[in-house]
């Protein structure tokens, strides 16, 4: 069998892979083994068990509950609603619908009725709904630190603006702004105020793809990527499933052209060459570690080759084999092909966009006519501002959801840029480090506080509505405006006459009237129309310069810095949420910390091990050793070192935006001549990636697609054997009405962690701390096992997403002294939680160990005085509301796991009899289900032979998670096949 691992201690099996842990209590009366003595033992011990029983049913604090006065129409208490609306950060856009509780939002699922994503979401936006109960947000707007009314911000601005010099600009410097209704706003305003001049800047920055794009066909545009159209992707050092662009689009799209149900036979290759691993690149079919210094030629000598084969005259690049084997495998899939780079040079993408024009690809994987509206920002533009902020030209500027300080310093070129202009605004709706520098705090709503629009590709409308009223004294920056213009009525008002005017058609309303129209669209939070294209022709592009610079790698002994965005935390927008700083980054496993990941060959050569501090360019950080990354790279993620976000990201970490410079008018995260030496000190990183391997049992199976389509079932050989051997002295249980169960298609899985998110704010899953993961005492019910496979230089990655299997003959059941977990008469392993008493002997006997205790009082749910652990505030009252009223908050003491999202089955259950009709197949979503963007996961009835469910487990690649202890899991697995022909391999 193949052999796996999940850390570099697995390859040295001499070695000790950890310290020994003592127990917390020791039965010994030696001082030096223990300050507790026997009878403090028996006395705890006694009072543990002695009173478990009245702890575990004992009075929780009174909390008091006050009734509707005039109850809306639209409010049924315990009844939720739901609004479809719209999630943008400045970076990713989201389709979605917003779960409301008795006036409250408490859940986030994508919009099904959006194409592009398939009612899919990421971690971030599962995760934003907790940024909007979050204390730290500014309250009331300020002037000069003190508060000041609304209506006084008003006069102040509006005879600010009248009597405005008219040789001084009013920059209001904003995110990509892709609302139609807000692009006609600053239109308006402007017409009255001339000298208004608006900017846009990206907190990570993607201009060099754009000037890329208007160099070859004349427009500086971002076009469609579409991987569900390609036939063999190539990467290089872009992550396009974790961060890059629009991961939860591309997502879908990636796993549908690697899906193997339904009769699928053709499968997509993926190739990627990277310097660091990336979550794209741990789920490539072939991956080839590379320096980033030696991006530009290794697609210089890869352009070389194509041009060469379809006869033109270009220079010569002598490439690397690698590059030579896949040029020949592009040339043979022209049409179906897709080249990208994640990279912010101007070279390198237009590179990038000649090669796909060679290709074919044009218009097929690549459309220009339908661009991406995302990451309109343009380095030069930007740099131009500061420019004219450090000569005196700037008399005000508004910073609109926009941090430059901290995501630009620019070598503190932007703080003394900043401190130049006479009058500073912050439109924010989160605290930021520039907002530090501003006269006027001018606090924004949390999205889901406010009215917007999108257009995030032409023709596609979607609305943002408000699902709260605004829970401090914020208004909207557009509000803003339309007040300091003198414009009458709300922003609302002004979305809606600017969609009955430029946006409704009786056409794309199918013959209603607007008023119609208007709530149809409200509704369904979405609106696709045919939007009229203006073909973009190809203008040619002369790359000969590019190709001559980059006709032979850089990379020697010197070390290079890459910047990257890790998965949870992004860019750095969003770090103030512990659901986000919590969640594992899917492949070092890591939360609560970034760190500087560094090649097994640097480490040994430097002797660093995990957890040594260095010194890289004046920032110490702890050394994290990361299988496949390049051997003279050093990567940190940015998005850390927050010194204004609020209670939980300030001071997290550290911050490395400063190590970003401008190089050919563009921002470059990749920084050469690095310096980089040991402390002497140690930090232990909070991983939750703490077993570390498989142990020569057939967790995860995989094959190849050759092997695959010669047998169904190759990779799964052992399931057939353990079926044969399968006999019990249990008696079966009789399901005569449903069976739940669930399958997990190992080849869909890309691990983005989305689910974890999603299984959180669905079943109020606590919020632990880095010192309690640190501890191994995490608390999420799914985890994404990760294993290794292969050389430590290069090795290739899985995963496998765990939760409770819901076993038929669960180990668990028989071991509880209270019959605190039981078995229903569907199939699911239950918790009866104010039943439970602790002994935790379900979680010894569990093979598969995913049953979590509750060590401490996480939630606020505890009567026990003294006991409380919350070090992100996810206790306090505004936090509070973010809980699910459907599922337990679980006190202290308890044993906690997946339920199958059992509400939502007894909820679907309900309606269903109540409308006097079957449940429908696929009607019940598990919370983990529904947000995965690739579709890897489905949940149905067992005993319904026409479910989705009961189809996949007639699958040949079925099989059950150590199926051969005869648990009988209801959690079923597809085998993971790999793209990959032993004869075009590239190394």
């Amino acid at each position: 069998m193949k052999e796996y691992w999940r850390s570099l201690e697995d390859l040295l099996p001499g070695e000790e892979v950890a310290p020994k842990k003592s127990s917390s209590v020791l039965l010994s009366d030696k001082a030096e083994s223990s300050k507790n003595t026997r009878r403090d033992f028996l006395k705890y011990f006694g009072f543990s068990i002695a009173s478990a029983a009245v702890l575990a049913g004992c009075e929780r604090p009174v909390k008091k509950a006050i009734p509707y006065l005039i109850q809306p129409e639209e409010i049924k208490p315990g009844t939720a609603n739901y609004y479809a609306s719209s999630f943008y950060d400045g970076s990713e856009m989201v389709p979605i619908l917003v779960k409301v509780r008795d006036g409250r939002p408490i859940k986030i699922e994508g919009n099904d009725l959006c194409q592009m994503t398939g009612g899919s979401a990421s971690a971030r936006v599962q995760a934003s709904l907790l940024n909007l109960y979050d204390e730290s947000r500014p309250a009331q707007p300020t002037l000069d630190g003190n508060p000041i009314r609304w209506e006084d911000v008003d006069v102040k601005l509006t005879e600010t603006l009248t009597n405005w010099d008219a040789s001084k600009e009013f920059v209001i410097l904003t995110p990509s702004i892709i609302s139609p209704s807000t692009k006609q706003l600053f239109k308006d305003f402007r017409a009255k105020y001339p000298f208004v001049v608006h900017e846009t800047f990206d907190a990570f920055s993607y201009s060099a793809l754009r000037e890329a794009y208007q160099a070859s066909f004349g427009q500086p545009v971002i076009p469609l990527f579409r991987f569900d159209q390609a036939k063999l992707v190539v990467g290089f050092n872009a992550d396009f499933l974790g961060t890059w662009l629009q991961p939860t689009t591309f997502g879908r799209q990636y796993a549908s052209a690697r899906k193997l149900t339904d009769g699928q036979r053709d499968m997509m290759r993926h190739v990627q060459f990277e310097a660091t691993m990336t979550l794209t690149g741990s789920n490539a079919d072939e991956r080839v570690p590379m320096p980033a210094v030696d991006e530009a030629y290794y697609l210089s000598a890869l352009y070389s080759q194509l041009a060469n084969k379809a006869g033109l005259g270009v220079p010569s690049v002598d490439a690397p084999q690698a590059i030579v084997k896949i040029a020949e495998e592009l040339a043979n899939t022209k049409g179906k092909s897709l080249v990208v780079s994640g990279t912010n040079d101007s070279s390198i993408q237009r590179l990038v966009v000649e090669i796909n024009y060679l290709l074919g690809n044009i218009e097929k994987t690549i459309h220009i006519d339908r661009p991406l509206n995302l990451f309109q920002g343009d380095d030069k533009a930007f740099d131009g501002l500061l420019t004219r902020m450090e000569s005196g030209h700037v008399g005000a500027i508004l910073f609109w959801e926009t941090n430059p300080l901290y995501q630009a310093p620019l070598q503190g070129r932007t703080e003394a840029a900043i401190k130049n202009v006479p009058l500073r605004l912050a439109a924010q709706s989160q605290q930021t480090e520039t907002a530090l520098l501003c006269n006027y705090q001018l606090p924004a709503p949390h999205f889901l506080e406010r009215w917007d629009d999108t257009e995030l590709v032409s023709g596609v409308y979607t609305l943002t509505q408000p699902a709260i009223r605004s829970l401090f004294k914020t208004r909207s920056p557009q509000e803003n405006l339309m007040a300091w213009a003198g414009f009458d009525g709300t922003y609302y008002d002004f979305i809606k006459l600017h969609w009955k005017e430029n946006i409704y058609s009786l056409d794309l309303a199918k013959g209603k009237q607007f008023e119609s129209f208007w709530k149809v669209s409200l509704r369904d939070g979405i609106v696709a129309g045919n939007a009229s294209v203006t073909p973009i022709a190809y203008q040619g592009a002369d790359v000969s310069a590019i190709l001559n610079a980059n006709s032979s790698a850089k990379s020697g002994n010197e070390l290079e810095l890459v910047l990257y965005q890790n998965v949870p935390v992004g860019d750095g927008t969003l770090a103030n949420n512990p659901w986000l700083q919590e969640l594992p980054e899917p492949v070092s496993r890591v939360c609560w910390d970034n760190y500087v990941s560094v090649s097994p060959a640097f480490a040994a050569l430097r002797g660093w091990s995990q957890g040594d501090v260095v010194d890289v360019n004046g920032v110490e950080l702890p050394v994290l050793v990361q299988p496949g990354q390049a051997r003279n790279t050093l990567a940190v993620a940015v998005g850390y070192g927050r010194s204004n976000a609020g209670r939980v990201a300030s001071g997290l970490g550290k911050n490395v935006y400063p190590f970003v410079e401008l190089r050919d008018g563009h921002r470059s995260y990749v920084i050469s001549k690095v310096e980089v030496v040991a402390t002497g000190s140690t930090y232990e990183l909070a991983a939750t990636q703490s077993h570390h391997s498989m142990e020569g049992r057939a967790l995860v199976r995989e094959t190849t697609i050759a092997d695959y389509l010669a047998n169904p079932a190759s990779g799964n050989e052992m399931h057939e054997k353990v079926e044969k051997l399968h006999t019990t002295l249990y008696h079966k249980h009789e399901y005569k009405g449903h069976h739940w169960g669930m399958v997990i298609d190992l080849n869909s899985c890309i691990g983005c962690n989305a689910c974890v998110v999603a299984c959180s704010a669905e079943n109020n899953v606590p919020v632990v701390g880095r010192n309690e993961v640190r501890r191994s005492h995490e608390m999420h019910w799914i985890r994404l096992d990760r294993y290794y496979a292969g050389d430590s230089d290069n090795p290739e990655v899985v995963r496998q997403p765990v939760m409770c299997q819901h076993c038929d003959n669960a180990p668990c059941e028989n071991v509880c002294p209270v019959a605190a977990t039981n078995h229903s008469s569907e199939g699911i392993n239950q918790m009866a939680y104010n039943r439970c008493i602790g002994t935790r002997y379900c979680n010894n006997n569990c093979p598969y160990k995913v049953r979590r205790f509750n060590w401490f009082d996480y939630t606020g749910a505890d009567s026990i005085p003294n006991n409380r652990v919350d070090v992100t505030g996810m206790t306090l009252d505004l936090k509070r509301m973010v809980l699910n009223p459907d599922v337990t908050v679980r006190a202290k003491g308890v044993i906690e796991k997946c339920s199958m999202c059992i509400q939502r089955i007894q909820d679907k259950k309900l309606n269903a009899k109540k409308d006097g009709r079957q449940l429908a197949d696929g009607e019940i979503k598990t919370a983990c289900q529904q947000t995965c963007p690739t579709d890897a996961i489905t949940f149905g009835d067992m005993n319904d032979p026409n479910s989705k469910v009961s189809k996949l487990l007639k699958d040949a690649r079925q099989y059950g998670l150590l199926e051969e202890l005869h648990t009988l899991p209801s959690v079923v697995y597809l085998t993971k096949v790999r793209n990959k022909d032993k004869n075009k391999m590239l190394s």
